[in-house]
């Protein structure tokens, strides 16, 4: 539905549009998870814009995630937004989520996002020792991190104590209650690409011998479950969290965390257990197999393999919607390109339950609408040039 003052899409043809051979009503079924329920299965995936000067989203910010939700996105999930702590962030241009002008901010975003009658949840992150000495809106401030080690090992920070490990959990639950208050309708934690939990999870960065580390990979997953459990404790029982992780990070996309599905359940169990509802499990592209050689070439991805396992709704995510050949649903044309037939079937068989859609949602705010009512024509390739856009 139209929102009033957010400028929609000004060069909307007229006239009847091609109808597009698949049929896309898996997407378009309802969703439920504790108290949040959405019109379809259409996720707004967290994208960093770095457009909120001194950390405070802006008017902008609130018309950008409005235009969305107005135009069939089932939910939306924010941009990364930084926590309490003094290193959390890398880009005073990015949001963040404790200050009194940010969260005056926010409460203007999700007031939007709600009056075009859509739901959302802000993405907690904190970029640990990804960020760069001097930087972010507390340049004096240092790094945190799980054992003050880079990804290669190199120790240039001391080995934070039990607790300033306690207090990094406690940002996280501290951001998601005051989520709670503004009426959000769920939180995301960010747990994947190797920002701060996702630094806890591999050996070369947690060398702790304490409850925060050890040798096997889940004993590093304390400190992620502790994140959950306390933004459980934050947040009641009504609200959702989605907890988002990668088997890649920034420094390595070959990385993995799991190397079978065995090991899989075995990391992820805690993590869940803690209070997890939703798993948005990252990839870069969604029809990749995780495990090829347990059931083939067309076997679960990455999202299916975590449900499975864990029986957890999951968010599945990558590559949706970036090349015309996937929404013509014409055939690939090359190992870069599915069809939205693929993603259909997927969803359709119940393998995933929700699909995040980035950069087609960055570039086109309509995308879902178009898809939705089959206005194939109006679909084009994705164009880098989106990334510097803002509308």
């Amino acid at each position: 539905r139209p929102l009033k003052g957010v400028l929609l899409d000004p060069s909307q043809p007229e006239g009847e549009s091609q109808a597009m051979s698949t049929d896309t009503s898996p997407l378009f079924k309802p969703f439920r998870v504790r108290g949040l329920e959405v019109p379809n299965r259409v996720v707004m995936a967290p994208m960093t814009r770095s457009k909120s000067p001194g950390g405070v989203p802006t008017r902008d910010v609130r018309d950008y995630y409005a235009r969305r939700a107005a135009a069939d996105v089932g939910l939306i999930l924010s941009e990364g937004t930084t926590l309490r702590r003094a290193g959390a962030s890398n880009d005073a241009h990015v949001p963040n989520f404790h200050t009194s002008e940010a969260l005056d901010g926010w409460r203007s975003v999700l007031e939007g996002v709600h009056a075009a009658g859509g739901k959302m949840g802000p993405q907690l992150w904190h970029v640990g020792m990804l960020r760069k000495p001097g930087t972010g809106p507390h340049p004096e401030a240092a790094s945190d991190s799980p054992s003050g080690l880079t990804h290669k090992g190199k120790a240039v920070l001391p080995e934070p104590t039990d607790e300033e490990v306690q207090d990094m959990a406690q940002a996280y639950a501290d951001a998601a209650r005051e989520a709670v208050g503004l009426g959000f309708d769920c939180v995301e934690i960010h747990g994947a690409h190797g920002y701060l939990i996702d630094q806890f999870f591999w050996s070369t960065m947690n060398q702790r011998s304490d409850r925060w580390g050890g040798p096997g990979a889940v004993d590093r997953t304390a400190f992620a479950a502790e994140v959950v459990r306390l933004t459980r404790a934050a947040v009641g029982e009504q609200v959702p969290i989605s907890f988002r992780w990668s088997q890649w990070k920034q420094q390595d996309f070959t990385a993995r965390l799991a190397a079978s599905p065995e090991a899989l359940e075995t990391f992820l169990a805690p993590i869940v257990e803690a209070g997890v509802d939703l798993i948005h499990a990252s990839t870069r592209r969604f029809w990749v197999p995780e495990f090829p050689e347990v059931d083939g070439e067309d076997g679960l991805n990455l999202a299916g393999w975590c449900k499975k396992l864990m029986g957890t709704p999951v968010i599945t995510v990558g590559s949706v919607g970036l090349s015309s050949d996937f929404i013509l649903s014409y055939g690939g044309q090359g190992a870069e390109a599915r069809t939205l037939d693929e993603l259909m079937t997927r969803l359709d068989r119940g393998e995933v339950d929700l699909v995040a859609v980035g950069r087609a949602l960055l570039q086109d705010p309509f995308w879902a609408t178009k898809v939705k009512e089959g206005r194939a024509d109006e679909l084009k390739d994705f164009d880098a040039a989106a990334l510097g856009t803002y509308y």
